[in-house]
C-alpha cells in the first residue's frame, strides 16, 4: 500500500487529480534533483570543515549579555561564516533584523556625504529604496546624508548592459551595489559567474569601487559564493538561506575586513565595532542554522523544480524554467490575474505546519507602493527559508514562492495550492 498516497488524500484533502499530476511532474525532474543533492553535499562538507577548522565547541552556545564582551561563541561564529564564504571577515549579529538592515549597516557604514552609489542591474527590491532615498524623499536615507545613487538598467532580454556600466561609474562612485536574487521583478536572478564578470567590469574603470552583493536568498545555491569572485562585501539575512530555519534573528555582512569593520562601527560604536554586542540566547540557533543551512536550501530548490515543471505544465509562465540553472531559491510563476494569485497563496498557508488554519488576505506594507499578500506560516516570523509564498497585487499577478526546509513538505504544500486553486476552480 502508498501510504504517503493514503494520509495525503484522507487527511490532507488531496484529489486523486492533484496527486498523479505531482507525481508524475516529480518524474520528470529527477536529473535536476541530481544536481541539487551534489551541491548540497558539497556545501554541507564546506560548513562543517568551516566548524571544524574553527574548532567549534558546545561552550559556543553560552551567550553574553549586557556589552557583549568576550563573547567568545559570537566569535567562533563570525569566524566560521568568514572561513565557509571564504572572505577575512564576518559580522554576524542578533542585532541585525533583516537582510535590508544589514545592507543598511554596510551602506551607512562604507559611504559618506558626497559619495556616489551605483546599480548596475536596475532596482533593487522595494524596501531598500527607502533607505537610499533617491526616488522618494525619507528622513535618514542615504539621500538625506548626501549620498547620490544611480542605476542602469538591464537590457531587454535582462541581461547586463556592460558597455553602459562603463559609462555609468563617476570619479566619486564609492559603491556599487549587485543584487542577486530577483526581487518582485521579472528578470533572472545573477549566477555567481555573471556577478564576477560585473565586479571585473565596474574594477576595470574604477579599481576602488566597494563591490556589494545582497546575497539573500542566494547563499548555498552553487557551490562558489560572490565572495569567490571579486565582491569585497556580501550581505545577507539568517532568516533566509544561512539561518537554516534556526536562527531566530539575524543578520551578516561578509567581506574584506576594512568593510566590515566599517558596518560594524555603524551598527554598534565607533571605536569599538565587533568588540560589543551581546549574543544573549540566540548562539545555538544562528550556529546551528547555519549547519543546517544547506540542506534547507536544497529543500527548497526542489520545491522550486517541482513547482516550475508542474505550473509549466498547466500552461503558466515560469521563471526560471524546470532545467534552469538556479541562482536563489526564489521560483517567480505568473499567475495571470488577482484571483489566482490569491487562491494560490491561501492555498500554500493551508500547508503550512503553523497557522494552517488562517487565510492571508492583500494588505498596504511599509515600503511597497501597492498591496502585498504573503503566506508564511513560519516557526520564525517573516523567514523566507521556510514555505512561503508571496507577491504584489499588480500586473502580472505574480508570485514568488520560496523555502521549505525540506522537499517532503514543500511537496505537500505545493499540493495544498493546487488543490486550492482547483476547488475554486481558478484552473
Amino acid at each position: 500500500m502508498d501510504y504517503t498516497r493514503k494520509i495525503l488524500l484522507s487527511e490532507y484533502g488531496i484529489s486523486e487529480e492533484v496527486y498523479e499530476r505531482i507525481s508524475a511532474a516529480e518524474k520528470k525532474v529527477t536529473e535536476e534533483f541530481e544536481k541539487i543533492d551534489r551541491i548540497t553535499e558539497y556545501n554541507q562538507l564546506k560548513v562543517i570543515g568551516a566548524m571544524q577548522k574553527n574548532r567549534l565547541a558546545a561552550e559556543h552556545f553560552c551567550g553574553t549579555t549586557g556589552y557583549g564582551y568576550d563573547d567568545g561563541g559570537r566569535d567562533v561564529m563570525e569566524s566560521i561564516y568568514a572561513c565557509a564564504f571564504r572572505t577575512e571577515d564576518a559580522l554576524v549579529r542578533p542585532q541585525i533584523i533583516s537582510g535590508t538592515h544589514a545592507l543598511t549597516v554596510a551602506l551607512f557604514g562604507n559611504l559618506r556625504p558626497g559619495d556616489h552609489m551605483f546599480s548596475p542591474v536596475g532596482s533593487p527590491y522595494d524596501t531598500l529604496e527607502g533607505v537610499i532615498g533617491a526616488k522618494r524623499k525619507v528622513k535618514g536615507s542615504l539621500a538625506d546624508y548626501g549620498v547620490t545613487y544611480s542605476e542602469l538598467p538591464l537590457l531587454a532580454d535582462g541581461s547586463v548592459d556592460f558597455d553602459g556600466i562603463r559609462g555609468c561609474i563617476r570619479k566619486e562612485t564609492r559603491l556599487a551595489t549587485i543584487q542577486r536574487s530577483k526581487g518582485y521583478c521579472l528578470r533572472p536572478s545573477l549566477s555567481v559567474e555573471t556577478i564576477g564578470k560585473i565586479i571585473e567590469c565596474i574594477k576595470s574603470v574604477k579599481e576602488d569601487v566597494i563591490c556589494m552583493v545582497d546575497n539573500c536568498y542566494g547563499e548555498f545555491t552553487d557551490m562558489t559564493e560572490p565572495s569567490e569572485v571579486g565582491a569585497d562585501i556580501i550581505v545577507g539575512s539568517l532568516i533566509k538561506n544561512p539561518g537554516g530555519g534556526l536562527a531566530p534573528v539575524g543578520g551578516y555582512i561578509a567581506g574584506k575586513r576594512e568593510y566590515v569593520e566599517n558596518a560594524a562601527f555603524r551598527l554598534t560604536v565607533p571605536g569599538m565595532g565587533k568588540e560589543v554586542g551581546p549574543s544573549l540566547g540566540a548562539l545555538r540557533g544562528m550556529i546551528q542554522g547555519f549547519y543546517q543551512a544547506p540542506q534547507a536550501v536544497g529543500g527548497s530548490l526542489k520545491t522550486a523544480v517541482l513547482a516550475a515543471q508542474v505550473f509549466k505544465e498547466l500552461g503558466f509562465g515560469v521563471s526560471p524554467e524546470p532545467t534552469e540553472k538556479r541562482n536563489d531559491i526564489v521560483q517567480c510563476i505568473l499567475l495571470e490575474n488577482r484571483e489566482n494569485l490569491i487562491s494560490f497563496c491561501q492555498g500554500i498557508q493551508k500547508g503550512s505546519a503553523v497557522d494552517s488554519h488562517a487565510l492571508p488576505y492583500p494588505a498596504p506594507m511599509p515600503g511597497y507602493d501597492c498591496d502585498i499578500i504573503m503566506a508564511a506560516g513560519a516557526f520564525i516570523q517573516g523567514s523566507s527559508i521556510e514555505l512561503s509564498a508571496d507577491g504584489p497585487l499588480r500586473e502580472p499577478y505574480a508570485v514568488y514562492l520560496q523555502g521549505g526546509l525540506n522537499y517532503h513538505h514543500g511537496k505537500a504544500g505545493l499540493m495544498k495550492a493546487l488543490q486550492n486553486m482547483y476547488d475554486e476552480k481558478r484552473i
